[in-house]
């Protein structure tokens, strides 16, 4: 499956695969807002998971998201170069996009996936069952040890903050810094 899929990829141009990142956060919005209306019986649910507390947004899911990209600078620097390659995919997709694409792309991700895996799965189903399908879904990263790792301790600690807080605010904002700043270091790499 994971070689099926690195051919399709290669087979996308850059603009199709971004244009499929916006296809696929779509449909994870439709099925959130659907699955969320069901399990929680009532259409606008939103209440429910969100709280405007900007300290515990700021800096608990600043600080996580910040806590996160240091890891993975520090992953970057003492790890060969081929066991954190993704196939190139996250170059491609951020590369070429300005700054306010990547910002604007970083916040539909990290809205829709923790709405999706914090807001909906873990309230209902629980920490475990709503990290192992966030890290499922980053399927690229199967055969990847070193990024499935990461990528499994980046949704339990996700997890943990929804678990502290009952705020999904604070997970979209960590989720945010992760993907926005290393979206804009991926850009600037690739500028040098």
């Amino acid at each position: 499956m994971r070689n099926r899929q690195a051919e399709i990829v290669k087979q996308l141009t850059d603009r199709d695969l971004v244009l499929n990142v916006y296809f696929t956060q779509a449909i994870m919005l439709i099925l959130a807002f659907v699955l969320g209306a069901f399990l929680f019986g009532e259409i606008w649910f939103l209440p429910k998971i969100v709280e405007f507390n900007w300290i515990d947004i700021v800096f608990l899911g600043g600080g996580a998201g910040l806590l996160v990209v240091l890891a993975d600078l520090l992953l970057m620097k003492s790890l060969p170069d081929e066991k954190l390659d993704d196939g190139g995919i996250n170059e491609r997709i951020f590369s070429r996009l300005s700054v306010q694409h990547i910002f604007f792309l970083s916040f539909l991700i990290s809205f829709s996936e923790e709405l999706m895996f914090r807001g909906i799965i873990q309230t209902h189903f629980g920490l475990i069952l709503s990290s192992l399908l966030f890290a499922l879904i980053h399927v690229r990263y199967l055969s990847k040890p070193v990024l499935f790792t990461s990528v499994v301790g980046i949704s339990f600690l996700l997890g943990i903050l929804y678990e502290v807080t009952g705020n999904v605010l604070v997970t979209m904002s960590a989720h945010f810094f992760i993907d926005f700043i290393m979206g804009c270091l991926i850009k600037r790499k690739a500028r040098l």
